[in-house]
C-alpha cells in the first residue's frame, strides 16, 4: 500500500504535523480546509468569506493531488452556528455540479480557532497526476 502525502504551498499545516491530504491509489482523502488565506490567519468578512475561501483551499488542496472538485464523491461540513446553513447549500452550489457529491453538515461548539466557522474534509477520486 502506497501512502502520498498531499502537499500545498504555502502549506500552513505543516507545523501541526498534519498532511494536506493522503493520496491511496487513486483516492484522495483532504484534511478539513478551513477558510484561512495564504498567511494562514482567518479571512475577514463573515461566513460566506469564510465558506468561499474554504472552498477555495479544498480546490487547491485537491489539485495538488491531481484532482479537483468535479470528483469529489464525499464531504464534511463543519460548522460553529447551524444558521448558516442556507449559505452552505448556495456555496454547494456554486462549487459542486451534479451528481452533487455525498455529504455530512455538523453543528460543532468550535474549530481550530474561535474566528474559524467552517471547515470542510473531502474524499475525492484522483484524476491525474499532481502539477
Amino acid at each position: 500500500m502506497n501512502l502520498e502525502q498531499i502537499k500545498t504551498n504555502p502549506d500552513p499545516y505543516e507545523p501541526f504535523l498534519l498532511s494536506q491530504g493522503i493520496k491511496l491509489g487513486n483516492l484522495l482523502f483532504i484534511s478539513g480546509q478551513a477558510g484561512y488565506g495564504e498567511d494562514g490567519q482567518i479571512v475577514s468578512g463573515g461566513f460566506r468569506a469564510q465558506g468561499e475561501q474554504a472552498f477555495a483551499n479544498l480546490s487547491r488542496a485537491l489539485e495538488a493531488g491531481g484532482s479537483n472538485l468535479k470528483h469529489v464523491v464525499k464531504v464534511t461540513i463543519f460548522l460553529t452556528d447551524m444558521d448558516n446553513f442556507k449559505e452552505v447549500v448556495e456555496l454547494r452550489r456554486r462549487f459542486f455540479r451534479l451528481p452533487y457529491p455525498a455529504d455530512t453538515i455538523v453543528e460543532i461548539s468550535g474549530l481550530y480557532t474561535p474566528e474559524a466557522m467552517i471547515e470542510i474534509e473531502a474524499i475525492a477520486l484522483a484524476t491525474g497526476s499532481a502539477p
